[in-house]
Protein backbone atom coordinates (compact mmCIF):
# COMPACT_ATOMS: atom_id res chain seq x y z
CA UNK A 1 0.00 0.00 0.00
CA UNK A 2 1.40 3.66 -1.48
CA UNK A 3 1.56 6.06 1.85
CA UNK A 4 -0.55 9.07 0.99
CA UNK A 5 2.49 11.66 1.43
CA UNK A 6 4.59 9.98 -1.22
CA UNK A 7 1.48 10.78 -3.83
CA UNK A 8 1.19 13.69 -2.29
CA UNK A 9 5.15 14.34 -3.25
CA UNK A 10 4.56 13.10 -6.39
CA UNK A 11 2.20 15.79 -7.13
CA UNK A 12 4.15 18.63 -5.74
CA UNK A 13 7.36 17.50 -7.57
CA UNK A 14 5.13 17.23 -10.95
CA UNK A 15 3.46 20.65 -10.08
CA UNK A 16 7.28 22.10 -9.88
CA UNK A 17 8.94 20.77 -12.60
CA UNK A 18 5.63 22.15 -14.85
CA UNK A 19 5.49 25.14 -13.24
CA UNK A 20 9.81 25.69 -13.77
CA UNK A 21 9.33 25.55 -17.46
CA UNK A 22 7.95 28.88 -17.68
CA UNK A 23 5.24 28.27 -20.30
CA UNK A 24 2.04 29.22 -19.84
CA UNK A 25 -0.61 27.47 -21.13
CA UNK A 26 -3.60 29.83 -22.76
CA UNK A 27 -6.84 27.85 -23.58
CA UNK A 28 -8.55 29.31 -26.80
CA UNK A 29 -11.68 31.22 -26.00
CA UNK A 30 -15.01 29.21 -27.75
CA UNK A 31 -16.88 32.44 -28.52
CA UNK A 32 -14.25 33.58 -30.50
CA UNK A 33 -12.10 32.89 -33.64
CA UNK A 34 -9.51 34.93 -33.51
CA UNK A 35 -6.36 33.40 -32.57
CA UNK A 36 -3.83 34.93 -30.01
CA UNK A 37 -1.37 36.59 -32.35
CA UNK A 38 -5.15 38.57 -33.87
CA UNK A 39 -5.05 37.30 -36.71
CA UNK A 40 -8.74 35.69 -37.53
CA UNK A 41 -9.37 31.83 -38.51
CA UNK A 42 -10.66 33.48 -41.75
CA UNK A 43 -7.22 35.62 -42.40
CA UNK A 44 -5.27 32.44 -42.14
CA UNK A 45 -7.56 30.41 -44.38
CA UNK A 46 -7.21 33.04 -46.72
CA UNK A 47 -3.08 33.67 -45.85
CA UNK A 48 -2.58 29.88 -46.23
CA UNK A 49 -4.55 29.22 -49.20
CA UNK A 50 -6.34 26.24 -47.89
CA UNK A 51 -8.80 24.74 -45.77
CA UNK A 52 -8.88 21.46 -44.11
CA UNK A 53 -11.74 20.10 -46.60
CA UNK A 54 -9.27 22.28 -49.26
CA UNK A 55 -6.45 19.77 -48.39
CA UNK A 56 -8.27 16.74 -48.16
CA UNK A 57 -9.94 17.35 -51.73
CA UNK A 58 -6.35 18.47 -52.95
CA UNK A 59 -4.64 14.80 -51.87
CA UNK A 60 -7.60 12.45 -53.13
CA UNK A 61 -7.25 14.79 -56.64
CA UNK A 62 -3.75 13.84 -56.65
CA UNK A 63 -3.79 10.61 -55.93
CA UNK A 64 -6.36 10.13 -58.25
CA UNK A 65 -4.23 12.07 -61.40
CA UNK A 66 -1.65 9.22 -62.90
CA UNK A 67 1.53 11.64 -63.56
CA UNK A 68 3.73 8.68 -65.83
CA UNK A 69 4.46 9.60 -68.97
CA UNK A 70 2.04 7.50 -71.52
CA UNK A 71 4.65 7.22 -74.00
CA UNK A 72 7.77 6.68 -72.13
CA UNK A 73 5.30 3.93 -70.27
CA UNK A 74 4.50 2.25 -73.30
CA UNK A 75 8.19 2.13 -74.88
CA UNK A 76 9.40 0.84 -72.20
CA UNK A 77 7.34 -1.90 -71.58
CA UNK A 78 8.53 -2.24 -75.52
CA UNK A 79 11.95 -1.53 -75.48
CA UNK A 80 11.86 -4.50 -72.43
CA UNK A 81 9.61 -6.75 -73.69
CA UNK A 82 12.57 -9.40 -73.28
CA UNK A 83 12.41 -9.64 -70.00
CA UNK A 84 9.92 -11.45 -67.72
CA UNK A 85 7.46 -8.27 -65.69
CA UNK A 86 7.07 -8.94 -62.01
CA UNK A 87 5.23 -6.06 -61.04
CA UNK A 88 3.88 -2.40 -62.52
CA UNK A 89 2.72 0.26 -61.12
CA UNK A 90 0.98 2.99 -63.19
CA UNK A 91 0.15 5.08 -60.69
CA UNK A 92 4.24 5.42 -59.51
CA UNK A 93 5.84 4.78 -62.25
CA UNK A 94 7.30 2.10 -61.73
CA UNK A 95 7.72 -1.20 -63.95
CA UNK A 96 10.17 -3.80 -62.22
CA UNK A 97 11.18 -6.99 -64.00
CA UNK A 98 13.13 -10.61 -63.72
CA UNK A 99 16.18 -11.80 -65.50
CA UNK A 100 15.77 -12.36 -68.93
CA UNK A 101 18.76 -12.22 -71.49
CA UNK A 102 17.79 -9.65 -74.75
CA UNK A 103 17.78 -11.37 -78.31
CA UNK A 104 21.43 -13.01 -79.86
CA UNK A 105 22.41 -12.20 -76.54
CA UNK A 106 23.88 -14.57 -73.03
CA UNK A 107 23.93 -12.13 -70.37
CA UNK A 108 21.28 -12.00 -68.20
CA UNK A 109 19.56 -8.60 -66.94
CA UNK A 110 16.72 -7.29 -65.10
CA UNK A 111 16.04 -3.80 -64.99
CA UNK A 112 13.76 -1.43 -62.59
CA UNK A 113 12.31 1.73 -64.71
CA UNK A 114 11.03 4.74 -62.54
CA UNK A 115 9.27 7.35 -64.66
CA UNK A 116 9.02 10.26 -62.77
CA UNK A 117 7.91 12.73 -64.48
CA UNK A 118 4.24 13.33 -67.36
CA UNK A 119 7.01 15.11 -69.58
CA UNK A 120 8.22 13.64 -72.32
CA UNK A 121 12.03 14.10 -71.33
CA UNK A 122 14.91 12.58 -70.66
CA UNK A 123 14.68 13.14 -67.26
CA UNK A 124 11.50 11.51 -66.65
CA UNK A 125 13.72 8.38 -67.02
CA UNK A 126 15.26 6.59 -64.66
CA UNK A 127 16.60 2.92 -65.83
CA UNK A 128 18.46 0.21 -63.09
CA UNK A 129 19.88 -2.29 -64.75
CA UNK A 130 21.52 -4.96 -63.06
CA UNK A 131 23.28 -8.25 -64.48
CA UNK A 132 23.73 -11.41 -62.16
CA UNK A 133 27.38 -10.84 -61.09
CA UNK A 134 26.15 -6.49 -60.47
CA UNK A 135 25.16 -3.54 -62.00
CA UNK A 136 25.32 -3.31 -65.71
CA UNK A 137 27.73 -1.19 -67.11
CA UNK A 138 26.84 2.74 -67.83
CA UNK A 139 26.97 2.39 -71.27
CA UNK A 140 24.39 -0.63 -71.41
CA UNK A 141 22.16 1.46 -69.13
CA UNK A 142 22.53 4.87 -71.63
CA UNK A 143 21.91 2.25 -74.38
CA UNK A 144 18.56 0.98 -73.17
CA UNK A 145 17.63 4.36 -71.55
CA UNK A 146 18.08 5.95 -75.40
CA UNK A 147 16.10 3.36 -76.92
CA UNK A 148 13.06 3.75 -74.59
CA UNK A 149 13.08 7.62 -75.78
CA UNK A 150 13.42 7.06 -79.25
CA UNK A 151 10.87 4.69 -78.96
CA UNK A 152 8.49 7.16 -77.17
CA UNK A 153 9.02 9.66 -79.60
CA UNK A 154 8.16 7.63 -82.34
CA UNK A 155 4.81 6.62 -80.71
CA UNK A 156 4.02 10.09 -79.81
CA UNK A 157 4.52 11.43 -83.79
CA UNK A 158 2.70 8.21 -84.64
CA UNK A 159 -0.33 9.30 -82.41
CA UNK A 160 -0.55 12.69 -84.18
CA UNK A 161 0.11 15.06 -81.40
CA UNK A 162 3.32 17.14 -82.22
Amino acid sequence: MTKPYSVWAGVLLLSMALTSCGATFVPPNPDSDVFDDGESQKERNARTGTTLGDALRARRNQESIVRVNKYIWSASLQVLDFLPIQSVDPFTGVIVTGFGAPPGGGRAYRATVLIADPALDARSLNVALQTRNGPASAATVRAIEDAILTRARQLRVADNRL
